[in-house]
């Protein structure tokens, strides 16, 4: 659910932006995050875990996309809101650039945030396929973070 938050604001980017460093960035990004799914969905499938979240002990509970949604934002760190998200969808230019930008620090700073979680839990990231994964994920996500603050830094 976090990588898909960043893929949906990545495919903002052709009809709201003409930056080509920006542009670049975002594919790169998409990339990124698309190759970061495919391996989460294959690590679980192979140990027989759900991809979807099981919500056990919630009978009825209404899992539309809409309260899914709500339920991901309050659990996973970095996501940006539905208001932010809809700011996003609505700038364009520069407006949309800088919106782009300090959401994705934002969302990143998330990933970072639930790799610490990982290895802050004993025991967790024992799994060496894992633990190159999240390892990966990290060093990524900072270097992104550094070209993001950068580009951000070069904005009149």
């Amino acid at each position: 659910m976090h990588h898909a938050q960043a893929i949906e604001m990545t495919a903002l980017i052709e009809s709201h932006t003409t930056t080509k460093d920006l542009r670049l960035l975002a594919a790169r990004i998409s990339r990124s995050q698309s190759d970061e799914i495919t391996f989460m969905k294959r690590w679980l499938e192979a140990r027989g875990e759900p991809i979807s979240p099981v919500m056990s002990g919630m009978p009825g509970m209404d899992m539309s996309s809409h309260s899914m949604h709500k339920m991901h934002t309050m659990l996973m760190p970095g996501m940006l809101t539905e208001k932010q998200m809809a700011a996003l969808r609505k700038a364009q230019g520069k407006e949309f650039d800088h919106l782009f930008l300090t959401g994705m620090i934002q969302h990143h700073g998330g990933a970072l945030v639930m790799v610490k979680d990982l290895f802050d839990t004993a025991g967790a990231g024992q799994d060496a396929e894992l633990f190159n994964f999240a390892t990966d994920v990290d060093s990524g996500q900072r270097a992104e973070i550094r070209i993001m603050q950068t580009m951000l830094a070069e904005k009149p």
